[in-house]
């Protein structure tokens, strides 16, 4: 990963944050902007610039962990259903299948509590419906 030269454009920002986002879900940028363009342009600038050309595109976590990641994360807050419909796209873009999306789920219930992790799977369940992805079919422990 190459460093982010200080005097760097901030257009020049955003257009690396783009690349970065439309890599993993080219939909989400444009809806971004537009959802924020009259009451927060900035916000939506701050999330693509930095978040995903700064953040996103370090080489440490690939995409795939990343989304592992995220999806723990915003199961736990809770209250993030819209970005979690997001991320559940996100993760199956990247190569997370649904029962590996599930099982992530389940293992948040432990830690974060079931409401979470149920509102989080009634999310998964809607962007699997719509991806022609139900029934899903995880692993059941063995007896």
């Amino acid at each position: 990963m190459s460093s982010t030269p200080a005097d760097e454009s901030r257009e020049a920002r955003f257009e690396r944050g783009m690349e970065v986002l439309n890599g993993v879900n080219a939909e989400v940028g444009p809806r971004l902007a537009e959802s924020l363009a009259d009451v927060s342009p900035e916000l939506a600038h701050q999330v693509v610039a930095w978040g995903f050309g700064e953040i996103y595109r370090r080489p440490a976590l690939p995409p795939r962990d990343r989304q592992l990641v995220t999806l723990g994360i915003l199961t736990a807050l809770g209250g993030c259903e819209a970005q979690l419909e997001v991320h559940v796209h996100t993760s199956l873009n990247v190569g997370l299948t649904p029962e590996v999306i599930v099982e992530t789920l389940l293992h948040a219930a432990g830690y974060c509590g079931f409401p979470k992790a149920l509102n989080a799977t009634a999310v998964a369940k809607k962007v699997f419906a719509e991806r022609g992805l139900l029934p899903v079919t995880p692993d059941q422990p063995s007896a």
